[in-house]
C-alpha cells in the first residue's frame, strides 16, 4: 500500500516521502479502515522533526493521526464495527499511520462517520474537535453561563471549541484574523475580536476560562484577562506554571488530548443534529502530502487541511 513516510527526523520537505510499505496487522480488537481521508494537524509536522520522540525510527514510519474511512477486516475480538461500515478515528497517538491507504485500530477508538459528512470533513475532525471537548469539559469546567475566551477560533482546534462551548452554555468570545471575523461569528461566537486591528486584552476581561490554541506573548497576556479562580487550559506548554497561577490566582494546564472512541461518537451526534460543522480549508492528494504538511506548518489557516487518499 502507499503511504506517507519518515525514515528520519528533521524537516517536512527533507524527510517526508509517499513510498510503499506493508498493509499493517489486525490484533484481536482492531478493525483494518481503507482510509479514504486524513486530517493533517501541527502535531504532525512536530513529529516529523522527532519533537515528540527520544530516537530515531527504527524503520519506515507511517505518520498520520486522524482518518475517515471504511472497514475491511475486524479482529477476532472485535465486536462493535463490520465490513462495510463507514467510520473516523484519532488513531492511538504511539503508533500514527493515518496517512496511508489503510490502517489498523482498535475499535475503542473509533466511531460511525457521521453520514451528512463527506469522508474529507469527517477526517477533519477528530483530533481537533476531541482536544476542544476534553478542553472545555475535562481540563476546564464550561457549562451554562462560563464566560470563554478561545484563541485562534478559526483555527482547528479553535472553529471545533467555540461550536462545542455554544452548545454547552457558554459566552463565547474567540479572536481570529480580520478575513474570519464572520466564519467565527456564524460558528456561535457572542463576541469576535480582530487581533489585527484590537488587542484582546484591552477589551476584554473577567474571563471564566481561557483556551489557548497559541501559546507565547498570547499566553502571557490570557492571564490579566482571567477573573480570579479561573483557568487557562492550553494545548501548548505552559511555562513556569506555578508561579503564574499564584501571581494572577487562577488555574493554569497544558494538556494532550487522547483518543476516545465514545467521545467521538457523542461528537458524531453534534454533527448529525447541526450543532456541529466541520470547516475544511484545502485538500491535497496523498502523494503531496508533504507540501499538506508544509502548509500546516505555516500556520493561518481557516479550518483544517486534510488528505484525501482514496476517492
Amino acid at each position: 500500500m502507499k503511504a506517507a513516510v519518515i525514515n528520519q527526523y528533521g524537516q517536512v520537505g527533507d524527510v517526508v516521502r509517499v513510498t510503499d510499505v506493508p498493509v499493517p496487522a489486525v490484533g484481536p480488537r482492531d478493525v483494518l479502515i481503507e482510509v479514504r481521508a486524513a486530517g493533517v494537524n501541527p502535531v504532525d509536522h512536530l513529529i516529523v522533526k522527532g519533537f515528540l520522540s527520544t530516537g530515531e525510527p527504527s524503520g519506515p514510519l507511517v505518520i498520520g493521526n486522524e482518518l475517515a474511512g471504511v472497514v475491511t477486516q475486524v479482529g477476532a475480538e472485535a465486536t462493535r464495527f463490520a465490513v462495510g461500515d463507514e467510520v473516523f478515528s484519532r488513531v492511538d497517538p504511539r503508533v500514527g499511520g493515518a496517512f496511508a491507504e489503510y490502517v489498523a485500530v482498535d475499535e475503542s477508538l473509533v466511531a460511525a462517520k457521521p453520514s451528512r459528512l463527506t469522508f474529507e470533513e469527517a477526517a477533519s475532525l477528530p483530533l481537533v474537535a476531541l482536544t476542544a471537548l476534553q478542553a472545555l469539559t475535562e481540563q476546564a469546567d464550561v457549562r451554562s453561563g462560563t464566560r470563554v475566551l478561545i484563541h485562534g477560533g478559526a483555527g482547528g482546534v479553535g472553529s471545533a471549541a467555540v461550536q462545542i462551548a455554544k452548545q454547552l452554555g457558554a459566552e463565547v468570545v474567540a479572536t481570529a484574523g480580520s478575513g474570519s471575523v464572520e466564519l467565527v461569528r456564524e460558528l456561535g461566537a457572542d463576541r469576535v475580536i480582530d487581533y489585527r486591528t484590537e488587542k484582546f486584552d484591552e477589551v476584554v476581561s473577567d474571563v471564566d476560562v481561557v483556551l489557548d490554541t497559541i501559546g507565547g506573548e498570547t499566553q502571557e497576556r490570557s492571564f490579566g484577562v482571567l477573573k480570579n479562580g479561573g483557568t487557562l487550559v492550553s494545548i501548548v506548554a505552559v511555562p513556569d506554571a506555578e508561579a503564574k497561577k499564584a501571581r494572577w490566582n487562577v488555574e493554569a494546564r497544558s494538556f494532550f488530548m487522547r483518543p476516545q472512541g465514545e467521545q467521538l461518537a457523542h461528537l458524531a451526534g453534534l454533527v448529525e443534529s447541526g450543532r456541529l460543522r466541520p470547516i475544511v480549508e484545502t485538500v491535497f492528494p496523498l502523494d503531496e502530502a508533504s507540501e499538506a504538511l508544509q502548509k500546516v506548518e505555516r500556520g493561518g489557516a481557516r479550518g483544517k487541511t486534510v488528505i484525501s487518499v482514496r476517492r
